[in-house]
């Protein structure tokens, strides 16, 4: 029975990644991330910058952790989804949680290996990402208001993308590329304003769904938009302290803010619905893809 079983733990995995992590979001993002963290730190060293066999070991890296973390969630929210979401994988039984565990452990090993080989400094900050995720399962487990109070909830568990960051760069800083200066911080705070402005966003709606967890019901809708606006506003705000002496070209990134502007627009004076999301992500993209070009064009 084992033997006969076994060849179907990866077509599981295969159909829950697809539904529950979608690559072509997920992958998207983390590799996109990567690239702007990384041109964006050796630009700003006037460095020329151009992707290496490092930067795709990052980039794979972050996209597995990401996905481990998302294995995380699932196992973490499973009494929620249970009540609110009856056809998610893992409570349908279409994924246990022991196959998702096995995959977890897998993830680990991988990236472990692939970044020791380059950089112990750089497989201890990894690992400590995902070690801060497994510490989050536990706490939420622990404690109802973290597990339950949206806000609180986002302080406690956003610093998990915080320490990708700091592998990103801490790693390049290992490796002797950069070396790690304030403007690094403002780098990592830059791409924090951009996460942060699409996770409100989709979390932001004048009205709360039965079983939705919104900013907006705890904030209101237009404190929770002023939010949502406000972090868009300080991602371009670290642009401009990072790139403005470079000219135009610096400041080409800043150019994106008008989406989230419309975004701010439409949603107040719809009065009703939510924030339209695909201005919230066409904004994440647009920044992240023109700081990697500038990067890129530098000479």
């Amino acid at each position: 029975m084992t033997t006969a079983a076994a060849p179907r733990v990866p077509a599981r995995l295969g159909r829950f990644v697809l539904r529950m992590f979608r690559p072509q979001i997920y992958a998207t993002y983390g590799v996109l991330w990567v690239l702007t963290l990384e041109g964006s730190a050796v630009a700003l060293t006037g460095t020329p910058w151009r992707p290496s066999g490092a930067t795709w070991v990052r980039a794979v890296s972050v996209v597995l952790a990401l996905l481990f973390l998302r294995m995380l969630d699932e196992q973490k929210d499973l009494a929620h989804d249970r009540v609110h979401h009856p056809d998610r994988p893992l409570v349908t039984g279409a994924i246990t949680a022991a196959e998702l565990r096995g995959a977890m452990a897998v993830i680990t090993v991988v990236v472990t290996a692939l970044n020791a080989a380059r950089s112990a400094t750089a497989a201890l900050l990894l690992l400590a990402a995902l070690g801060y995720g497994l510490f989050l399962a536990v706490l939420e487990r622990l404690s109802p208001a973290v597990r339950d109070r949206q806000l609180l909830n986002l302080a406690v568990t956003y610093p998990v993308q915080v320490l990708l960051g700091v592998y990103v760069y801490g790693s390049l800083a290992a490796a002797g590329t950069v070396h790690a200066d304030w403007r690094g911080a403002v780098l990592l705070a830059l791409c924090a304003c951009v996460f942060l402005h699409f996770e409100f966003a989709r979390k932001t709606a004048w009205e709360a769904p039965p079983g939705a967890r919104l900013y907006s019901t705890g904030l209101g809708p237009r404190r929770s938009a002023a939010v949502t606006a406000g972090l868009a506003a300080g991602a371009v705000c670290c642009q401009v302290l990072l790139f403005a002496s470079g000219g135009p070209l610096g400041l080409l990134p800043c150019l994106a803010a008008v989406l989230p502007a419309w975004g701010t627009r439409r949603f107040l004076t719809a009065g009703s619905g939510g924030w339209p999301v695909a201005a919230a992500t066409g904004f994440v993209v647009a920044t992240y893809l023109a700081l990697t070009v500038r990067a890129v064009l530098l000479p």
